[in-house]
Parts: structure tokens; C-alpha cells; sequence
């Protein structure tokens, strides 16, 4: 049970780590994601820690009863090194490549967990494994062997990181030089400040010193002691005398009685007596659950009053910019509206018919119709389309928009002027030659048309000064062709009014887009704000929900 509700506020713990910014609050997440693994993880591990040459790694294989850890008298340790339990002494190193090193026995420590030449730790190497068989271990304990500090700095940052993944912290001092600065601030930055408030002290070297001097060190240890024994049973002790080298020298010679004057095995059991009372409740990893989650519950409240800064300061900036665009907007739709009404009215057949029928009659009388289409008419539509399509550009880039095409506006075919048959001609006209009207048409001067043309234009031309009137014929026959004329340019006129309109009516359902855009949709950065505010305020809540939900299961 106890587990689980772990298991879930780790999950909680990594959905909050996840909205940090990672630069700010790198060592906060690098922390939390320990932590987050320590609390999925059922094996209590104890972790032991100290400076360089402070007798680490003997102290360890006299508990172990056998040289299973390198050590020497310069420092040895170049990582972290977990000892669990096996059939049989086996060593398993993971590469930073994935590749897996496995090997009977721990020679191969020597060449992957030691420090290079320069004491610097080997960046190839992700994880040390040693597995051995003793019986402590098959209890679901591991032991967790790690780089001496005050050495380097990548190795304090390793050390740093495997303390807050350890259920038990035992801090191996040296009783010649007892507390020093370094060590008093690992306790309060490493520790204590992590919510790490249990830890077994170990003095080694007090068989150096004279029994005077042992006790004053032991007094002197004791008021520091005091402060890390918070979740200790009364009966067991955080002070241990150990002499660490004769005390694996014995174990290895099988010398009981001779081990015991090292105060190795009044240790051992106290470490056995704690593991047999936290393996009943994991209420003790709670304190440091509490220390991290409430500095991830600060730097997400610090985030959340940053992210509402911005918010503050982007609906500033968007109301003011909204204002803007909603002026201009307004005089965009005006102008549009006006140029697009002046260019309807122009549309409007009569008074197209009125403006431009009689001078386009004459167009195409004289043959000059192109010239008068690509001439002032066609410079009055290009000038109302760019009137219109000026504030379609405007508002596209005030409004970032992707402009429609321009407005198009099509022009008919040219008119086909149909022309009756000429009258009979008349007497008194034989033998004189007829004269065409240029109508600008080449093909009316062939055929019968051009027979009609041609015989009116004759009629006209020739008549003597005698003849006070033209027949009635005549007269009707240039009321016709005058009549086809205009016909033919009322159609034309007709036929571009209606398409000209129907052009402009679906430019202007594509301008609508570009013009009348909705301006109160906030700004992309302003909504991913707002949702990663929201995302803070969820997380937070959660997180507090799920804290409580575990401190109701531990009591």
C-alpha cells in the first residue's frame, strides 16, 4: 500500500519537475528524479559516504567479510559502486554506450570504478554492479559504496545525487580531524536541507589516538549526532566506534573474538535492527519527499507569478494593439465600401448606356473600337479595381492575412454589328462607283452586308443637288444601320455591366476574409501562456492533493 501511494507521487513529482525551467532549477529537477526513483525502488539502501582516504571501502568489506572492494592508500573509489545480493561474487559494469561488462569476481573494479592517474572518475562508466553473497544483503538490503568527497567536484556532485536514493546514510568521519568545515556543510546542504534527517555516524582511526583523546572526540561527536537520529528507535545508538583495517584483518583471518574489540559488530547490528524496523513502514522516506517537494512547490509558484507577469503585460500590449487594429479595421471597411459603391454605380447600366453607348457607337462607325476599349474605358475600370483592391492589401498586411487574388474584371467579346440589306438603288445612280463606310469590321465589306453598306453610302455620296430629299427607303435603311450600331453597343455594355458586377460580388466575398477578421482571437504565445499557467495551477494542486493523500496513508 505504502508503495503505491510512492509510486504515484512519484508520478506527480515528474509531470511537476516537467514545467521547470530546466537552466534555472537544473540541480532541483536533477534532485527530483532521484528522489522520484528512490521512491519506486522496495531495496533500502544504505549508502555510505565520507572524504577521500576516510576508510570507506574498508569499513565495507569488513562488513562483508572479505576484500571484495578496491582500496588502497590513495583515493580509490571513481564511482558508485552498489553491492546487492548474489549466488556468487559477480561484477557487472554498464557502459555509457550500453554495452554490459560482466565478470565473476571484482578484479574488474580495478580497471572501471577506480580513479585514473589524475583522480578523476571514467565518464564512460554509467552504473557499477558488485553481487555478493551474504546473508545481510539477502534481506533486500544493498550497500552503496561512494567516491571519497572534498576530492573533486564531479565527485561530490555523484555523491551528492546517491544520497537522496539512499534509506540510510552512514557518514564514515575521521576521529583525527573530527567535523571538519567540509563535512559540516555536507551535512546541512546534502542532508539536512533534503529532508535527510537520519544518519549513522561511523569513527574510524580512534585506535590512533590515546583514550583521552578517544573520548573527547566521542563528546564531542555526540551534540552533532543528536540532530540526525530523528527516526531512530530509542534503543539504538548513531555513534559507532569502528576500527575499519583491523577489523576487516580479523574478519578475513576468521578472528571473532578479535573483531569484536573493533566495535564492528555492535555496528552491525544496529545496521540489521534498523533495516528489520524500516522494512515495516516507509514512513521514513517521507521527511525528504516533503524537502523536495516543497522546493519544486516554491519554483513552480515562482513560475506560475512569472508566467502571470507575462500574461499580464502580453493582454496590455494585445488590448492596446487590439484598439489599434480596430480603428484601422473600421477605416478599411469604410474605404472599401466606398470604393466598391462607386464602382457599382459606375456599373450601373443606364448610366453606363448614358456615359459611354453614344461614343462607342461612334467607336465602332469609325473602326476604332479597340483603340476605344483599351483607351479611357479601360483606364476608368483599372482605376476603380485599384481603388478597391488597395484596402484588400492594406488590411492583409495590417492584419497578416494572405491576400486573394486581385480583382479581375472581364471584358465581352467585341460587339458584332449586324446591318440590314441596302434599299434598291435608285435612278439616275448607274455606272456611278460605291464607296464603303468603314465600321472597323473587315468582314462587312464582303458579302451582302457590305452590298447593303456600300449601296447606302452610294445613295448618299452621289445624289445631284437637284434632288431635294433621298428616297424613303434610303432614309429608313440609315435609321437601320444606325439602330445596329447602338444595338450592338448596348449589348456590349449590357454584357460587361452584368459580368463586371458578378466579378466584383465574388471578389468581394473573398475580401470579407481579409477585411472582416475576427481581432479579439488572442495572440498563439498569449494562449500557450495561459494554458501553461493553467498547466502550473493543475500540477500544483496535485501535487499538494497527492502529499496529503500520502501522509494520510503513513499515519
Amino acid at each position: 500500500m505504502e508503495q503505491d501511494v510512492f509510486r504515484e507521487l512519484a508520478n506527480t513529482l515528474r509531470s511537476a519537475i516537467g514545467l521547470l525551467d530546466g537552466e534555472q532549477n537544473a540541480q532541483l529537477r536533477q534532485d527530483a528524479i532521484a528522489l522520484c526513483d528512490y521512491l519506486e525502488n522496495p531495496i533500502f539502501r544504505i549508502a555510505v559516504f565520507g572524504p577521500f582516504n576516510y576508510g570507506k571501502s574498508t569499513l565495507l568489506n569488513a562488513l562483508l567479510g572479505k576484500r571484495t572492494l578496491p582500496i588502497d592508500l590513495i583515493p580509490t573509489t571513481g564511482a558508485a559502486i552498489h553491492i546487492g545480493y548474489g549466488n556468487e561474487l559477480h561484477t557487472r559494469i554498464t557502459l555509457s554506450n550500453g554495452q554490459q561488462i560482466s565478470e565473476n569476481g571484482t578484479d574488474v573494479l580495478k580497471q572501471f570504478a577506480i580513479l585514473d592517474d589524475q583522480r578523476r572518475m571514467r565518464e564512460d562508466v554509467t552504473n557499477v554492479e558488485v553481487f555478493c553473497p551474504h546473508p545481510f544483503l539477502k534481506t533486500g538490503v544493498e550497500l552503496l559504496d561512494l567516491p571519497g568527497t572534498d576530492d573533486r567536484k564531479a565527485q561530490d556532485a555523484l555523491v551528492r545525487d546517491q544520497l537522496l536514493s539512499a534509506d540510510l546514510i552512514v557518514q564514515v568521519l575521521d576521529g583525527r580531524k573530527l567535523m571538519t568545515l567540509g563535512e559540516r556543510e555536507h551535512l546541512r546542504d546534502w542532508l539536512l536541507d533534503r529532508g535527510i534527517n537520519t544518519v549513522i555516524f561511523v569513527v574510524n582511526f580512534l585506535n590512533l589516538l590515546e583514550p583521552d583523546e578517544q573520548k573527547q572526540v566521542y563528546n564531542r561527536l555526540l551534540f552533532v549526532a543528536e540532530s540526525f537520529r530523528s527516526q531512530l528507535p530509542n534503543n539504538i545508538s548513531n555513534i559507532y566506534r569502528v576500527d575499519a583495517l583491523p577489523a576487516l584483518r580479523y574478519r578475513l583471518k576468521g578472528d571473532t573474538a578479535a573483531a569484536q574489540t573493533t566495535g564492528l559488530d555492535m555496528f552491525e547490528s544496529a545496521l540489521q535492527s534498523i533495516v528489520a524496523t524500516r522494512h515495516e513502514s516507509l514512513a521514513f522516506r517521507f521527511p525528504r519527499v516533503q524537502a523536495i517537494a516543497s522546493q519544486i512547490q516554491q519554483a513552480a509558484t515562482v513560475k506560475v507569478q512569472a508566467v502571470s507577469a507575462e500574461i499580464t503585460v502580453a493582454e496590455q500590449k494585445h488590448q492596446t494593439k487590439l484598439e489599434i487594429k480596430q480603428k484601422a479595421q473600421n477605416l478599411i471597411k469604410k474605404g472599401f465600401a466606398a470604393s466598391v459603391s462607386d464602382f457599382q454605380g459606375w456599373l450601373y447600366l443606364p448610366k453606363l448606356l448614358e456615359r459611354y453607348q453614344s461614343e462607342l457607337v461612334t467607336a465602332l462607325q469609325q473602326g476604332t473600337f479597340n483603340l476605344w476599349e483599351q483607351g479611357g474605358f479601360k483606364e476608368a475600370i483599372q482605376n476603380h479595381q485599384q481603388g478597391i483592391v488597395k484596402w484588400v492589401h492594406q488590411a492583409s498586411e495590417f492584419f497578416d492575412r494572405q491576400p486573394p487574388p486581385d480583382l479581375t474584371i472581364p471584358f465581352p467579346k467585341p460587339p458584332e454589328v449586324k446591318l440590314p440589306e441596302p434599299p434598291p438603288q435608285a435612278k439616275g445612280t448607274k455606272g456611278v462607283t460605291p464607296v464603303a463606310i468603314a465600321t472597323g469590321l473587315g468582314w462587312v465589306f464582303g458579302g451582302p452586308v457590305g452590298a447593303a453598306v456600300a449601296g447606302g453610302a452610294t445613295y448618299l455620296l452621289n445624289k445631284t443637288p437637284s434632288d431635294s430629299a433621298p428616297p424613303k427607303s434610303s432614309t429608313s435603311y440609315i435609321e437601320q444601320v444606325t439602330q445596329a450600331y447602338t444595338d450592338a453597343a448596348t449589348e456590349y455594355l449590357t454584357c460587361f455591366s452584368r459580368e463586371a458586377v458578378s466579378a466584383l460580388e465574388a471578389y468581394m466575398k473573398l475580401a470579407e476574409t481579409v477585411i472582416n477578421v475576427n481581432l479579439t482571437n488572442e495572440p498563439l504565445k498569449l494562449t500557450i501562456e495561459h494554458h501553461q499557467l493553467q498547466l502550473l495551477q493543475n500540477v500544483l494542486a496535485n501535487l499538494e492533493q497527492e502529499l496529503e493523500r500520502v501522509r494520510l496513508a503513513l499515519n
